[in-house]
């Protein structure tokens, strides 16, 4: 029998794939061939759960705190609705590096010419930098609400988290997401507790997840709600996802290629579920805490940790909400730097080592959000964390439509292409992305 090697153009790619995503982590977790579907299944677990921390980092907690205190428990539909539609485009990820042996960088590097190719990779880059603005103010903000430490000092500190990454790394993957699982369990503990505190009415809440046109009416709910859709489906989780699948060496054939995007579905989707807990905690304790005691007004993070005390009763509320922002913001520098690395290199072929990178993307984000803490405090970091959000939604369409064409493509998926009635569904989530980003647009010229 006879083995018909395709050619890079009849496979539908216009290069070679050169490498795998990661080189240094490519493979290196272990599936076992005999083992139990179970156990197998376990050996899934833990990507899913890195790319659910994108879900619930800095910038979202100030985009949901805005939305909460602002209209109560309305925008809970929009955390819902992105969760859906981070879950399908998350799969699709997972799917791409799977059949493909490509992360989302590599793929749009192979399939477009360089005029196409390089100017994506600076869209990517330009995502990657407003994410870690928001980790940094966010982990400073976490740093001053627990020791103190004034937030322009806190915005420099946040540099030395490279030498944690770099430690885990040199560890091992497991490592990596064994650590990023421990802090995502401190946050929920900590959000269960205040919602418990708070003592939200669960009647609104549940009527909070049905969407209503005003969203799309109230320009101001809009920016809101483009805010929470950009720091829950984001585009450097959609390259990260792909690149990370790929540490898990699930073999070459066909039924372990199916298998493996089976259990790497289903680990990304039950760790989606869990980022929109604590999305809707974080709208919930802001509208039951802050609007329903009209304070409609509150949009930055270091005013809601200082008025969670007096209106929930409890002294250990701030402190709980403190460490979960801590938290969050920790886990956000590690996927960020993985993130950053996949579409560097992935783009360019450019292998630098990733201290070199964490530094680099680091210091881009730590010069604007210095330079507005000085200038400006809280306040100016709180609309910054916004904005971060919503550069993010404007960007995603630029990763969200490759990502859907490469996975609904034959040539370059095979057998494992996406199913037309979810290439149908994914197409109208870009539209709707692309159509709201749109109306934010028109709404900001036209005053």
């Amino acid at each position: 029998m006879t083995t018909t090697i395709r050619s890079d153009r009849e496979d539908g790619w216009r290069q070679k794939n050169r490498e795998g995503s990661l080189l240094d982590m490519h493979r290196t977790v272990a599936v076992s061939r005999t083992a139990k579907p179970w156990r197998k299944a376990a050996a899934f677990f833990g990507p899913g759960y890195l790319v659910a921390v994108g879900y619930m980092d800095p910038g979202n907690w100030a985009t949901s705190i805005a939305g909460g205190s602002a209209f109560g428990y309305t925008l809970l539909s929009v955390a819902l609705i992105s969760n859906i539609m981070a879950i399908i485009l998350q799969s699709l990820c997972a799917r791409l590096a799977i059949a493909s042996g490509r992360d989302l960088a590599q793929a749009c590097r192979d399939a477009y010419p360089a005029f196409v190719a390089y100017p994506l990779w600076f869209l990517a880059e330009i995502a990657i930098i407003a994410t870690d603005i928001a980790e940094v103010i966010g982990t400073a903000i976490g740093l001053n609400l627990l020791f103190g430490i004034p937030l322009e000092i806190g915005v420099l500190i946040t540099a030395t988290d490279v030498f944690l990454i770099l430690y885990l790394q040199k560890l091992g993957f497991r490592w990596v997401e064994a650590f990023i699982i421990t802090l995502l369990g401190v946050i929920a503990a900590c959000f269960a507790i205040q919602i418990a505190l708070a003592d939200p009415n669960w009647g609104e809440v549940i009527r909070g997840f049905a969407p209503t046109t005003e969203i799309v009416k109230n320009p101001d709910m809009l920016y809101l709600a483009l805010g929470i859709l950009g720091a829950t489906v984001m585009p450097h989780n959609l390259y990260l996802h792909s690149g990370i699948v790929q540490t898990r060496d699930f073999g070459t054939t066909l039924p372990e290629k199916r298998q493996a995007l089976r259990f790497a579905t289903l680990d990304s989707t039950v760790a989606l579920c869990f980022a929109l807990f604590v999305n809707a905690s974080i709208l919930i304790l802001a509208a039951a805490a802050f609007h329903h005691t009209g304070r409609t007004e509150i949009a930055e993070l270091g005013e809601a940790h200082s008025l969670l005390s007096p209106i929930l009763g409890a002294a250990i509320a701030p402190t709980l909400f403190g460490i979960a922002l801590l938290c969050c913001g920790l886990n956000s520098t590690v996927t960020a730097t993985l993130a950053g690395q996949i579409v560097m290199e992935g783009f360019l072929n450019i292998k630098l080592a990733p201290w070199i990178r964490r530094l680099v993307t680091r210091i881009i984000a730590i010069v604007p959000a210095a330079l507005v803490t000085i200038w400006y405090g809280d306040a100016g970091t709180a609309e910054l964390l916004v904005l971060t959000q919503v550069v993010l939604s404007l960007q995603l369409s630029f990763a969200v439509f490759p990502l859907v064409l490469f996975t609904a493509d034959r040539t370059k998926m095979g057998d494992l292409v996406a199913p037309r009635w979810l290439s149908a569904i994914a197409v109208l989530i870009a539209l709707v992305i692309a159509g709201l980003n749109v109306k934010l647009i028109t709404d900001f010229l036209l005053g």
